[in-house]
């Protein structure tokens, strides 16, 4: 069973730049896509509803072209949540929970959520890094609930943080940047001691110079001076059946790169 996650920073100029036949070529089991930047309906029919595939949106209600996220599915779910159920956060078109039985994908899993975020950037004041935090803390409260309802959990996205110094090419530098903020980090542990883990630290604990996110107008990605902001989080029954764990950052299309799960 294979997931791959992609802030596509505007869908429709994604699927123009061939991001569509890529995921297409990849025939991934689900295809999780943040920041779309469209509502289903603007789409084109083959790209809204691709053969072999169920797929679902979820997008801003108040402001257009911006936010939302899309996910394609192999399995239908037997359940679509848009949203946490709390007004404030989910008009912004940010979340989609997909509830899967047993063995859905054939491989023995347990009941499981797959969440897809796209998690708000601090920036902007005070007020937006305050509706990020609070954000976070109310995404937290959803997934431990589902995990005390027996659910195995897998969120992926762009988190718009990067949890450690080794998560990004210039840390000192922007300690004080929304982004690496220490109360933003601080949330990141809070999951982490909930009992998500972070799948690619987890296979790879020190490694270095691996991003997800490289500022365009300054073709940092030409240079690597990039950020790990975009991750696979999982619960312990799903850790244990993870065979591996990719970033696709040799493949273009947007200033994120796709990131893989691969789970036996």
């Amino acid at each position: 069973m294979r997931i791959i996650s992609w802030n596509v920073n505007g869908y429709r100029a994604n699927v123009k730049k061939g991001g569509f036949d890529w995921f297409l070529s990849e025939s991934p089991d689900i295809y999780c896509i943040q920041e779309v930047k469209a509502e289903a309906e603007q789409l084109e029919a083959g790209v809204r509803n691709p053969v072999g595939y169920f797929s679902y949106f979820d997008h801003s209600k108040g402001r257009k072209g911006y936010s939302g996220v899309a996910v394609y599915s192999k399995v239908k779910p037997t359940k679509v949540e848009y949203g946490m159920g709390i007004p404030e956060f989910d008009q912004e078109g940010r979340f989609l929970a997909l509830f899967y039985e047993e063995n859905a994908f054939g491989n023995k899993l347990g009941k499981f959520v797959l969440l897809n975020v796209y998690f708000p950037n601090g920036g902007g004041g005070p007020e937006r890094l305050e509706f990020k935090l609070k954000y976070y803390d109310e995404f937290l409260k959803y997934i431990n609930g589902l995990k005390k309802n027996g659910y195995e959990v897998v969120f992926c996205g762009d988190i718009n943080t990067a949890h450690t110094e080794i998560d990004l090419a210039r840390p000192k530098e922007n300690v004080d940047n929304t982004g690496f903020l220490p109360v933003e980090r601080a949330w990141l542990d809070e999951v982490v001691n909930a009992g998500y883990t972070d799948v690619f630290r987890h296979f790879y604990p020190n490694e270095i110079g691996k991003y997800t996110y490289w500022d365009m107008k300054t073709f940092a990605r030409e240079r690597n001076v990039g950020w790990r902001i975009d991750y696979f989080f999982v619960t312990s029954g799903i850790l244990k059946k993870i065979e591996k764990t990719k970033i696709r950052d040799s493949v273009i299309g947007s200033d994120h790169c796709p990131i893989e799960l691969v789970i036996r």
